[in-house]
């Protein structure tokens, strides 16, 4: 892993002073503190002495160092299998020394930590500060695939809101475009495929609860989404049967025949097919495809059919 190269931070002046120090200075700073320390009694300037000796109890500890704390969060991750705590000690290597090269592995270990621990958005926020922080980094890949997996494993039934499972393709798809090279691009892709077959079957749960009521123009722009966006999909074989029900219960017949057509040529040997096919002859018709349909046309698109 590449350093970031170091930079200095420099501390309040007050932390580096002792109480013996802040005595001397007390006559000269007692105006300063006058308002603050109202409930103290003051005795003049030789008490400021007892004074900051009381304050210095409450002083931060002195850092520890960033190796000790990336080993403590190793052990509790490995050993003790507390992934919460590996986390925290972890976050506090970036925390007391967030511009060494301890920090940038922290974070993505944290990241990691909090991933499998479970605590999703935890891990998001330490993945995208990695990402923003070292974009150029080998580990920026999996940082990026840490967001979309993330946001994969929150993914709810095909009944509720699929708003993570929106942002899980989205934060995939990155993965696969901006390193297509690295390891985590094939496993991204195959978590983009089951959350597009979420989206396709949420598509198709509307769809059919738009036919049950014979709305079937609404039925139809939910089955379209299907065939258009999610053919490669599992649902995309019912859709065209749904498209065929759809266009013959409005006597769109061309279209209906299109749909049927489409799926036998693609899908010669599917159940729905079977179905599509009998609907259209029971009506003393066979499957025909309209070329200039939008059926045939989206199948074209990706070379299907």
């Amino acid at each position: 892993m590449n350093s970031l190269g170091g930079r200095v931070i420099h501390s309040m002046p007050w932390s580096s002073l002792t109480s013996t120090e802040l005595g001397r200075r007390g006559c000269r700073l007692a105006p300063l503190f006058a308002l603050a320390l109202l409930a103290l009694p003051l005795a003049g300037c030789d008490s400021l002495g007892s004074i900051t000796s009381f304050w210095s109890k409450d002083e931060p500890a002195l850092d520890e160092p960033a190796e000790k704390l990336y080993n403590e969060g190793l052990y509790n991750l490995n050993e003790k299998g507390d992934l919460k705590a590996a986390a925290k000690r972890f976050e506090e290597v970036d925390r007391q020394h967030p511009y060494s090269e301890w920090a940038r592995k922290s974070l993505i270990m944290s990241a990691y930590a909090y991933y499998q621990s479970g605590a999703y958005e935890d891990s998001i926020n330490a993945a995208r500060r990695y990402i923003t922080l070292h974009p150029g980094s080998p580990d920026a890949a999996y940082a990026q695939f840490l967001i979309g997996s993330s946001y994969f494993d929150q993914i709810r039934d095909v009944s509720r809101d699929q708003e993570r499972t929106e942002r899980a393709i989205s934060t995939l798809d990155e993965v696969a475009r901006k390193y297509p090279n690295s390891e985590y691009a094939v496993a991204a892709k195959k978590k983009i495929e089951v959350a597009k077959d979420q989206l396709a079957g949420k598509e198709m749960l509307v769809g059919r609860y738009y036919m049950d009521r014979r709305d079937f123009t609404g039925a139809i722009n939910r089955f379209k989404v299907v065939v258009t966006r999610y053919q490669t999909t599992r649902h995309v074989e019912e859709a065209l049967l749904r498209l065929t029900e759809a266009y013959m219960a409005l006597g769109i017949v061309s279209e209906a025949q299109t749909s049927a057509a489409v799926l036998g040529h693609n899908f010669p040997d599917s159940r729905w097919y079977q179905d599509a096919y009998s609907l259209v002859k029971g009506r003393g018709l066979e499957p025909n495809e309209n070329k200039a349909s939008w059926i045939s046309q989206a199948f074209k698109k990706l070379g299907v059919g």
